[in-house]
């Protein structure tokens, strides 16, 4: 069965050696997954890093067993037939029995680049067939915030892509799903079982179109808001969703500051240090300078002085008068649609990098410039 996690890196620097070349290539398919001393130097001591360059991409026309590797590798067969799992599991290595009682591996297509492509075409079609399985439960709709400012830095994707198999025990269709996309990490635990917190707050997204900010989940679920964190930020690591400023509230919060900065230091400093005279027209100071002064200024009053000023300028000004924007938490796209486009333009970009790199891999091999 297809079982593959990914995970985008930066492409490799101006080092081109082989190690360096493989090193990241591991790494992208997390094929090693603990950091440590194996990972020195590229992690060109682990057993996985040496099967791969002076083995299957070395030889890739040549298929090996698991006996013929150990004397090789100086490893037990039993020790290697777990990295050759996880290998054949990614879909880079295929295998036959022929009859001697040992597995033969072999990469497949016969070529590093073949393989990649086959193995690409598997992930593109897995990840839009499970796309498809969530349309039953997608029922938000894409609410555009009055002055909607983007994600400024999404995380690097790290998704899993596993072939369709059936609920574990306790599991709802809803936590295998997310299971199988990575949604819950590595070792889901109990995060898997049927009305977990991860499921809830899953659902929440799924049928919510503004922003969920950490304090709405805290407030609906309860918990460690450290740990609603965690959970949230697994799901925009596997690229389902973003954390955008909540300019819903940006009245609210530029309301708060204005109050709160006023009886503490003055309309002086609000006009020069606070930014009134930098980022709001002069005809609105007024507007907004009288309410304050006779303590009675409302939301409604700042939204109509905001109304002509840039998003990004109301920002500058809560952060000038130390206000705090929430962040907030929702599903990418308007309709599962929507977000199948983004994920596979997401994939598509971080299978790139991999086939760029297999391709120097390959000229690498080929000139023995290592």
């Amino acid at each position: 069965m297809l079982n593959v996690k990914l995970e985008e890196l930066p492409m490799p620097t101006s080092d081109r050696s082989i190690d360096r070349l493989i090193g990241w290539f591991v790494e992208s398919f997390c094929f090693v997954r603990r950091k440590g001393d194996a990972t020195a130097d590229y992690g060109s001591a682990s057993p996985i890093h040496r099967m791969l360059r002076d083995h299957f991409f070395a030889q890739p026309t040549t298929s090996w067993d698991a006996q013929s590797l150990s004397d090789e590798l100086a490893m037990t067969p039993a020790a290697l037939n777990h990295h050759l799992a996880r290998l054949s599991q990614s879909g880079l290595l295929s295998f036959t029995n022929e009859g001697k009682g040992w597995r033969t591996y072999i990469l497949r297509g016969g070529g590093l680049s073949q393989a990649l492509e086959l193995c690409f075409a598997q992930y593109r079609l897995i990840l839009e067939q499970k796309m498809d399985l969530l349309q039953a439960d997608w029922s938000r709709e894409g609410i555009a915030l009055d002055n909607e400012l983007s994600e400024e830095s999404p995380l690097p994707l790290n998704m899993s892509i596993i072939d369709y198999r059936s609920s574990q025990e306790g599991a709802s269709d809803l936590t295998q799903w997310m299971a199988d996309f990575g949604l819950l990490g590595d070792r889901p635990g109990n995060e898997i079982l049927a009305e977990s917190v991860s499921e809830h707050l899953f659902q929440l997204l799924l049928r919510t179109g503004t922003p969920i900010s950490l304090d709405d989940a805290h407030e609906q679920f309860g918990g460690q808001k450290a740990r609603l964190g965690r959970i949230l930020e697994r799901f925009r690591a596997c690229g389902l969703v973003e954390r955008i400023p909540r300019t819903d509230r940006l009245a609210t919060a530029l309301w708060s500051a204005m109050v709160t900065q006023h009886q503490r230091r003055g309309e002086d400093w609000l006009l020069k240090k606070g930014g009134f005279m930098r980022l709001i027209p002069e005809k609105n100071h007024a507007s907004l300078l009288q309410p304050l002064n006779k303590g009675s200024l409302t939301i409604e009053l700042v939204q109509e002085a905001m109304q002509n000023i840039d998003a990004s300028d109301q920002m500058l000004l809560l952060n000038l008068l130390g206000g705090r924007l929430p962040l907030g938490y929702r599903l990418i796209g308007a309709t599962i649609e929507d977000s199948k486009v983004n994920m596979t333009a997401r994939l598509d970009r971080l299978l790139r990098r991999i086939r760029r790199v297999g391709t120097m891999i390959e000229e690498v091999m080929t000139t023995g410039d290592a």
